[in-house]
């Protein structure tokens, strides 16, 4: 992790509470009501209502396997004897850091993976991206994984981030073995030269095109998994990544907060930056465990998360194998929950909402509000969106679905040519980008003047 005061991107403000994770309950909460417009028709409880229909009962994602800690410390011992062979490091434009790439590059070309190495130039050395591909998936809907390969120069970076580096890589290699066909597509990252400035990540953030950058659906990042005196923390940048990994850490009763030290100092900041979606996970580095978090977690109050953070005595020593094997566990458990299906299956769930909504004549835009909650994951790759908007001349109208992240998906088009009354339809929308928990609102205008109308009801079907 790149050090604090080092050359940092702007980090937002921190805030004063954490909060601790309590299952589900939580993340409804988190994936719930985002703001509502100054001119949206909030929708009361009366007039919104979700039903289940009959149908099929959601298919749940298939459950990620356990990821193996002896392998995730076999890969750690090899990056270790790579350092020792190395001049003891790992670091950006030395002999060590080359020779850690040719390591994962060789394993994951054995595996069947379609590896690429970008190189770059930092400080007058060559530096490298190793970037990784499992055949199939959606192409356009891609999960991507990264950690920082590089250490500094005092020592091996065995913590940071050998820890996060192996442990993606087991979870890459178990894709591998357990011959994995997700429905979205699978990619990992080796960063290069993140403790000079996040100098990898954002030369390849910055060299891929736009429409590239818009089919990645998520980017986690993993960052130091294994400190010697851990915590539990979870990046809070998106409500349903930071969700999955509470959600899962509930299940083991381990408690979780959210991640504020490494705030902007590793490598998901380019891809926020270009707004890409990005979650990640984090065990703690030079800040101090406080007696509240001891008494959650164990260890020492008092004491760094990690005292030998960015120090010489960065060994396999410096690994607590229990924050290892958990995390590891929590990266495969967020690979196969948000890769599994290039579509959210039906749910069998129906939200609506009866609220009547003026259009005005050739005025501004009218919006209704139906809050979605306790479907699991994105929406539907065939969310239909159910309309019944009473107007005397619908070609004067312009429709619009507008998800939880307040992306607007066309519905209908203004049309000179569209004379006829009411607009009745049921509408397929490819919404699986989007969290299906939160807002959605449907939008209309009247661009033209003369004839008017209302929203009467509109409904959703996961």
């Amino acid at each position: 992790m790149l050090e604090l005061n080092g050359p940092t991107l702007p980090r937002r403000s921190r805030r004063a509470a954490v909060l601790l994770a309590t299952g589900a309950a939580v993340t409804a909460a988190l994936l719930g009501v985002s703001s509502v417009q100054a001119n949206a028709v909030p929708t009361t409880a009366a007039a919104t209502t979700a039903t289940a229909t009959a149908g099929k009962t959601a298919a749940r994602a298939a459950a990620a396997p356990d990821i193996s800690v002896a392998n995730v410390k076999a890969h750690l011992n090899q990056l270790q004897s790579i350092a020792n062979a190395n001049g003891g490091n790992r670091a950006h434009g030395r002999s060590g850091y080359k020779a850690s790439i040719d390591y994962v590059k060789g394993k994951l070309d054995a595996a069947g993976f379609t590896t690429s190495v970008q190189q770059f130039t930092s400080n007058g050395s060559t530096g490298y991206n190793l970037i990784a591909d499992w055949p199939g998936g959606d192409a356009d809907h891609v999960i991507f994984a990264g950690a920082h390969l590089d250490s500094v120069s005092r020592g091996a970076g065995i913590n940071d981030n050998g820890s996060g580096s192996a442990g993606i890589l087991e979870v890459a290699l178990t894709v591998a073995k357990e011959g994995y066909k997700p429905g979205k597509h699978l990619r990992f990252a080796w960063w290069g030269a993140e403790e000079l400035g996040l100098v990898g990540s954002q030369n390849y953030v910055r060299q891929l095109p736009a429409a590239e950058r818009s089919k990645i659906d998520a980017y986690l990042n993993f960052d130091m998994i294994g400190s010697p005196n851990p915590g539990y923390f979870v990046y809070d940048d998106d409500p349903q990544l930071e969700g999955v990994f509470k959600d899962y850490f509930a299940t083991k009763n381990i408690a979780t907060e959210i991640e504020t030290e490494g705030d902007g100092r590793s490598d998901h900041a380019p891809f926020k930056n270009a707004g890409v979606r990005v979650g990640g996970l984090f065990s703690g580095a030079d800040y101090t465990k406080t007696a509240d978090q001891a008494a959650k977690w164990g260890g020492t109050a008092g004491q760094p998360f990690d005292r030998c953070y960015h120090a010489s005595c960065d060994t396999t020593a410096n690994i607590n194998d229990t924050a290892l094997d958990n995390n590891s566990d929590a990266i495969a458990h967020a690979v196969w929950t948000l890769s599994s299906g290039s579509t959210t299956p039906p749910t069998g769930k129906v939200f609506e909402s009866k609220s009547q909504v003026d259009i005005p004549d050739a005025g501004a835009a009218v919006e209704s509000s139906i809050t979605v909650g306790g479907v699991q994951g994105n929406a539907p790759g065939a969310l239909k969106a159910t309309v019944d908007i009473r107007h005397t001349y619908r070609g004067d109208l312009v429709v619009d679905l507008v998800g939880p992240s307040g992306k607007a998906y066309r519905l209908k088009n203004s049309s000179s040519n569209d004379s006829a009354a009411d607009v009745t339809e049921t509408y397929t929308v490819n919404a699986s980008a989007e969290t299906a928990n939160g807002t959605w609102k449907l939008r209309v205008q009247d661009v033209a003047a003369q004839d008017s109308g209302h929203i009467a009801s509109w409904k959703l079907t996961f």
